[in-house]
């Protein structure tokens, strides 16, 4: 074999799994047909999940300050439309935490106590961080791991068996045991596997831009909805979006002229604006799909090669790369021969739904958009909605992803969630601990037992005693290496042996499921021989 793994696409998602790939130890190549990370304009933030997943390697003081450099260029656009007022701190971000259909989502109206909205820590302060400087991160971290980025390699087809996949590229051909296809929405992998590939016709166009024009002035900043159609100015300077029912393109391919693009905001915001010149534009439509299974044999999808719809929200991102977290250690477990292969297929199980969810999320944006009566009538109602904190929270929650729960066994309500960023006695959180890449077992117990079930796991899940203050009746967790916990249990409280004793202790309520979770995710224990 040339690779263990060859990823088609070297964008955000395909460079993250061949990260977590490379974490593992796995040998991986990428092959992308651009030279550079492409500057056409894309998503301009993450939601939750990705946040928590770059926290969890290590890269939140990079996106940091990314986030940084983009707030201070709103502050920017700010100054310019306001005569020289940035809003200071209040302006940054004017207390928005997204939208819904271009309706705003304050962010004093969320309550932070519910599921996917708290205890996600630093990683919570983070959300405006644009594709391509996720990208460019991506693509130094995939450096420094030693990973194969092989750029100007087009892959043009493969020959898949029960052993490898051959992989012809425009540079030659390779030999892998694994092929993952995150080339996008068009993915050449998908069409040449023959996934199933069902959803929903497009209706819409959108474009989104950055232009130099005049009398933009009298354009609101912000999403604004108009009798033909909706439209975004911001929050950078000449950052727009135009959204129309017109239905599809009758050429996606055809490049978008200065003339047509000045045409459609015109007619969408009733302004008239003259663009003079355009630095980067993009068009998409809201055609949603999915295909039914993400792996067939050595061949898997990930990201909008699995599934495709609106940037609406942008959860586009975020889906992927919640894709590349929950598959890199799987496929590294198979490839090293720990698990049996039949773990790849809680893959598809645990990432279909999620993937679904987003496309009826996008879906009923669409339908809250549309300028005919009956819709114009249901997005007051959302309107309405959003100006309440169970609307807000709601939305806000669904927004930002932070609430999916994988089924897996147990009844603990941490289980199959995202872990908490518990704050632990050491003084880190518990996203510092998983920059490695493995699992960990957390014992806020100081239970020897707990450790001794973890000890046959050395290499594979890391086991760390600690206190937590803030969760004093949770007794231990067993993270994932994605974040998601396998497994979990309280602390039950014990009666003073004594009225000398002024303070009940704590013991774990049980060990019951910890095994078994052990040996589902990461394999049977090796033996442990205890030195004589």
């Amino acid at each position: 074999m040339d690779y263990d793994v060859v990823v088609a696409g070297g964008g955000p998602v395909g460079l993250m799994l061949a990260c977590e790939l490379r974490l593992a130890g796995v040998r991986v190549a990428v092959l992308e047909r651009l030279t550079e990370v492409d500057p056409t304009i894309k998503g301009g933030a993450i939601t939750l999940p990705s946040a928590e997943a770059f926290h969890r390697r290590g890269m939140l003081p990079a996106l940091a300050e990314v986030q940084r450099q983009a707030m201070d260029r709103f502050e920017a656009f700010l100054r310019e439309r306001n005569g020289g007022d940035g809003g200071g701190a209040a302006g940054r971000g004017l207390g928005i935490v997204g939208h819904f259909a271009g309706v705003m989502l304050r962010a004093e109206l969320v309550d932070r106590t519910k599921w996917g909205l708290g205890e996600a820590g630093p990683a919570a302060e983070i959300a405006f961080v644009a594709q391509q400087d996720i990208e460019r991160l991506l693509v130094g971290r995939a450096d420094e791991l030693g990973v194969d980025v092989l750029r100007g390699v087009e892959l043009t087809g493969f020959d898949a068996d029960d052993e490898a996949v051959t992989v012809r590229t425009s540079h030659g051909a390779v030999r892998s045991g694994w092929l993952v296809g995150c080339d996008g929405g068009r993915s050449t992998v998908r069409k040449l596997a023959g996934f199933e590939f069902p959803g929903t016709e497009p209706e819409i166009t959108c474009h989104q831009a950055v232009v130099e024009m005049t009398g933009a002035e009298d354009l609101e900043i912000g999403w604004t909805a108009t009798d033909t159609g909706v439209y975004a100015y911001g929050p950078m300077p000449g950052r727009i979006v135009t959204v129309e029912f017109d239905g599809p393109p009758a050429d996606r391919d055809v490049p978008v002229t200065t003339e047509d693009l000045q045409g459609r905001l015109r007619r969408v915001s009733g302004v008239d604006v003259t663009i003079t010149e355009v630095r980067t534009v993009t068009r998409f439509t809201d055609h949603a799909r999915q295909v039914t299974d993400y792996r067939k044999g050595r061949v898997l999808l990930a990201g909008d090669a699995a599934h495709v719809h609106s940037a609406f929200g942008s959860q586009g991102l975020s889906l992927g790369i919640g894709d590349a977290m929950n598959l890199g250690w799987k496929l590294a477990a198979v490839i090293a021969g720990r698990v049996p292969e039949e773990l790849l297929e809680t893959y598809t199980a645990e990432r279909h739904p999620v993937g679904a969810g987003v496309l009826d999320w996008t879906r009923s944006q669409v339908a809250a958009m549309r300028p005919d009566p009956q819709s114009r009538a249901l997005r007051e109602i959302v309107s309405d909605l959003a100006g309440t904190v169970a609307g807000t929270t709601y939305l806000t929650a669904r927004l930002n992803g932070g609430g999916v729960r994988y089924a897996l066994p147990g009844e603990h309500p941490l289980t199959g969630r995202s872990a908490p960023d518990l704050e632990l006695s050491d003084g880190r959180h518990l996203a510092d601990h998983l920059h490695g890449g493995r699992a960990l077992l957390l014992d806020l117990a100081d239970d020897p037992e707990l450790r001794a079930l973890a000890a046959g796991y050395a290499g594979r899940v890391d086991t760390l005693t600690a206190g937590c203050p803030s969760r004093p009746n949770l007794a231990a967790v067993l993270v994932r290496p994605d974040g998601f916990t396998a497994w979990a249990a309280d602390a039950e409280a014990k009666a003073p042996t004594s009225t000398a004793t002024a303070t009940p202790t704590s013991t774990p309520t049980s060990t019951a499921g910890l095994a078994e979770a052990l040996e589902e995710w990461f394999g049977v224990p090796e033996e442990v021989v205890t030195p004589a």
